[in-house]
């Protein structure tokens, strides 16, 4: 079974990035970014929208109840708020749960779920097995250490109705299926969703026909998966490590992919690693949920 419609194509100016990653599929557009250096970029075209001194694994848009208008992040050893565009002194720190840690820590990937929660992966540097936590940010702002015993944190991205959590651990190879509670945001018990022998997955997203999607880091590869577990289809690409996945939510759909450098020695600068990538599909994507941040007493 094959989903796209053509061949893999450069977006233009995005990259080469050496660790791109985060891409979502905004309600103004795509965003992605390169974590090691701390930049968050637009696309289409590429335009820079914040540099900060410390790693950004990614970003959700937030609807705030006083109109504030940014960015909730995964950044540093912690959230952060990014004003839609600033400088670096602009942000806003929610938590910082990962400072002082036994070995040294970064935020990775997050996303927020339909109800408006944000959810964010840490890891150690040197990939310390279970060092890395799953934090839950509720509406308040309140920041909740939801999982831990994680190694490499990679997604996560929900359901539809926000009643269900895929979640990778790259380092184990492992996509997990986890319940969530609508009203508390409490998880259920975890269940192996899918193995992944070759490669290790990465950035996912699932679609509007309800199938999960993940980057391979290695394999050259994206996955789409049927709600079942069952693996659809394998979707070779031109890059090593695709690293994030998401779904155009407006026809003409397509997928686009991030990709990274990251270890790969010198490459031919045109090279697709690095770059994003994007190829046409008939399978629509959903624009990625908003943060709904409540401080108290709005």
């Amino acid at each position: 079974m094959t989903v796209l419609d053509g061949p893999w194509t450069a977006v233009e100016g995005a990259g080469p990035w050496e660790l791109g990653e985060g891409l979502r599929a905004t309600a103004d557009g795509l965003v992605a970014v390169d974590l090691l250096a701390g930049r968050l970029y637009r696309l289409e075209p590429t335009v820079l929208v914040a540099r900060l001194p410390f790693p950004l694994g990614a970003v959700a848009p937030v609807e705030a109840a006083d109109g504030w208008n940014g960015w909730i992040a995964a950044a540093g050893t912690g959230i952060a708020l990014l004003p839609a565009t600033g400088a670096d002194q602009d942000v806003r720190w929610l938590a910082r749960p990962e400072d002082g840690a036994p070995t040294a820590m970064r935020m990775n990937d997050g996303a927020a779920d339909p109800h408006g929660r944000f959810w964010a992966g840490s890891m150690a540097y040197d990939g310390t097995r279970g060092a890395g936590t799953l934090y839950r940010v509720d509406r308040d702002g309140t920041v909740t250490a939801a999982m831990g015993g994680l190694t490499i944190p990679n997604g996560p991205a929900f359901t539809a109705d926000g009643r269900t959590m895929y979640l990778a651990d790259s380092a184990l190879g492992v996509i997990y299926r986890i319940p969530v509670d609508p009203a508390s945001g409490a998880l259920g018990e975890r269940e192996v969703f899918a193995r992944v022998p070759d490669g290790e997955p990465d950035g996912m997203t699932v679609d509007g026909e309800g199938c999960l999607w993940s980057a391979v880091w290695g394999a050259a590869q994206v996955h789409r998966y049927a709600p079942s577990g069952e693996r659809l289809a394998v979707l070779p690409v031109p890059a090593e490590q695709p690293t994030s996945v998401c779904l155009t939510p407006e026809p003409p759909y397509r997928v686009v992919l991030t990709t990274a450098r990251y270890g790969l020695g010198d490459r031919p600068e045109d090279a697709a690693d690095g770059r994003v990538l994007a190829a046409p599909t008939s399978v629509p994507g959903r624009p990625a949920a908003p943060f709904r941040f409540t401080p108290p007493g709005r």
